[in-house]
């Protein structure tokens, strides 16, 4: 594309002579570094461009620190690219895009608020607007939405992407995080506020992640995958590893994950790690999770066989350092949530690749084979609903038996009254849905001095609940809220409630296997969706089928005769007590073996 490098060699000392000579006019200079860019030499073009202004003074000067600007930025070179971007301002203070590209620069160089306040006075000013560079504005609103969500200011995002959204109402990545946003601050009904697009558009546009809550209807969480793959996943590239396998002597397992640290999926997984028959399997974990420096990453690398991270590499070259192991069957634990990367698994560098636990749904993705169930987490009758082929074990979920518990706190440690029956419900605010919520009230409602125990996830879904609660009738100082804390102290406060009322339709995991580790029994409805099946597989392994129910009616009905028969209760703690011990969910050795077993049936071998 470059032409012959010969001649652009030729090209570009005759132009680095002409620039230092102040005798290489601006378009000139803009064409050859064109010319070097389309051959990958962007260090050519950085010293071209800087010859240039060295030597030149002129009104075009500002496009070529601009451009100077942006190899700079695309090289990594971020702190010489905000200066340059700043020089390009100061002779041309109205530069909007110099603007834009400015904010862009400084976030990446870890200045979020900076870059905040600057792309916050292109509105002032204003530089871009809904009739005023339309498209930059678009560019400004969505940059800060994004921006303030990872910094969890959610009601600020929210108001940038709807400006957004009320300007241009087809953007449908835009709605995805929109949509999710109202739901992480329980502002419901969360299909509301916008005239444009209608409900259904809404609906349509909703990510996998969030119509986990938003729907217990398989067709729609499939039809969410499916498009979620067909838009963000490349799946135009040729397998890597031979369909036929390989003869290793023992299965090479691979485990991918960014969450190989303080998360979730490795407090669930790390024994199961420790664990694995290694006269049978070899384990290597491809990681591109944090550096948090938690006992729990420790364990888990230490659990690996060989521990390969891949943060630093795309997905091509990740993809093929693992065909290079010669992994038999890749295990995803990311799935289709924050922070997967699908690509890797479109390329297929294992002959058998697997999901498991990190997405509780269809993923949609023709590159995954199998996933990990139990029967009734997935029955039947909805397997069509699933792009995998279920791989059944007894039990889906693994557990851990060494998860650390912080002294007992009393209840008076918790801020809880001594005397009231205190339901709780720890799940991620976003999985609440107004007729869930709905129920609890009307739980509380029947229960005199009874008390809801909510997890204080953000200070908009505290505000919201609190109205909600009003809106119902229950006085809003009968709900209580846990601030987050580390997981040791947050498993040693199961034991100061007495009922965990679970989210629907998208059920606790990992809270609703730590709430029954730590002896408190949870009361589920399941529906006919994975996230909506997910506590009654557990309580099926623990043989407590008296806490699930498949409607709303005796979701409530349980609840208040639980509550108020002090007998029941006791028997139902006394009943799950005795099944840490003797039950299939918590019989790891049992859970290892067959799920070495599943994977040995699996495998193709050549």
């Amino acid at each position: 594309m470059g032409g012959d490098p010969a001649s652009l060699d030729a090209a570009f000392a005759d132009g680095l002579r002409a620039a230092n000579a102040a005798g290489l006019e601006a378009m000139q200079c803009i064409a050859l570094a064109d010319r070097l860019n389309a051959a990958g030499r962007p260090a050519d073009v950085v010293s071209l461009y800087q010859a240039w202004l060295a030597s030149n003074t002129s009104p075009a000067s500002h496009v070529i620190q601009f451009n100077l600007g942006v190899t700079l930025s695309q090289s990594e070179r971020l702190a010489e690219a905000e200066a340059v971007y700043r020089a390009a301002i100061l002779q041309k203070p109205d530069f909007s895009q110099a603007w834009f590209n400015l904010g862009a620069v400084v976030e990446r160089l870890g200045r979020k608020e900076h870059a905040l306040t600057i792309w916050q006075s292109m509105l002032d000013h204003p530089l871009a607007g809904p009739e005023l560079n339309r498209d930059l504005y678009l560019l400004v609103v969505n940059g800060m939405g994004r921006l303030l969500e990872e910094m969890r200011e959610f009601e600020r995002a929210e108001e940038k992407l709807l400006a957004s959204l009320q300007c241009d109402p087809d953007q449908p990545k835009v709605i995805q995080h929109w949509v999710h946003l109202r739901q992480k601050q329980c502002k419901w009904p969360v299909y509301a506020g916008l005239d444009q697009p209608g409900p259904g558009d809404l609906l349509k546009a909703t990510s996998p992640l969030a119509m986990l809550s938003a729907s217990d209807d398989p067709g729609l969480q499939l039809a969410a995958a499916v498009r979620f793959v067909h838009e963000r996943v490349n799946l135009r590239v040729p397998a890597l590893a031979p369909a036929s396998g390989y003869r290793h002597g023992k299965l090479r397992i691979g485990f991918l994950s960014s969450d190989f640290c303080l998360h979730a999926v490795s407090l669930l997984t790390v024994e199961l790690l420790e664990l694995l028959d290694r006269e049978r399997f070899e384990l290597y974990g491809f990681c591109w999770s944090r550096e948090d420096g938690s006992a729990l990453r420790a364990r888990v690398i230490k659990a690996f066989d060989r521990f390969v991270r891949i943060a630093g590499q795309d997905d091509a070259t990740a993809a093929q350092l693992i065909r290079e192991h010669e992994i038999d069957i890749v295990v995803d634990l990311q799935g289709i949530t924050s922070g997967a990367r699908p690509d890797i698994l479109s390329w297929r560098p294992a002959p058998v690749q697997i999901t498991y636990l990190g997405f509780p749904g269809p993923t949609g993705h023709p590159g995954i084979d199998y996933v990990i169930a139990d029967h009734y987490l997935i029955p039947d009758a909805e397997k069509p609903f699933y792009t995998e082929t279920p791989l059944y074990l007894p039990v889906f979920q693994c557990s851990d038996r060494q998860r650390p518990v912080a002294a007992l706190p009393s209840r008076q440690d918790c801020g809880l009254p001594d005397d009231a029956f205190v339901f709780c419900c720890f799940n991620n605010n976003y999985k609440f849905t107004p007729e869930m919520f709905g129920a609890w009230m009307r739980i509380l409602t029947q229960t005199p001095g009874s008390v809801l125990w909510l997890l204080a996830d953000n200070p908009w879904s505290k505000r919201e609940v609190l109205a909600h609660a009003a809106a119902h009738g229950v006085d809003p100082a009968r709900l209580l809220f846990a601030p987050r804390v580390a997981p040791d102290q947050y498993l040693a406060r199961y034991t100061a409630a007495d009922l965990f009322l679970d989210a629907y339709p998208f059920n606790g995991g990992t809270t609703a296997n730590d709430a029954l580790w730590m002896g408190l029994p949870v009361l589920t409805r399941s529906g006919r969706t994975f996230a909506s099946r997910m506590a009654g597989s557990l309580l099926t392994a623990l043989d407590l089928p008296e806490l699930i129910t498949d409607t709303l009616a005796d979701y409530e009905s349980r609840a208040v005769q639980i509550a108020r028969d002090p007998a029941l209760h006791a028997a139902l703690r006394a009943r799950l007590v005795a099944g840490r011990d003797t039950s299939a969910l918590f019989d790891m050795p049992r859970f290892v073996r067959d799920f070495g077993d599943a994977l040995e049936r699996i495998a193709r071998r050549g």
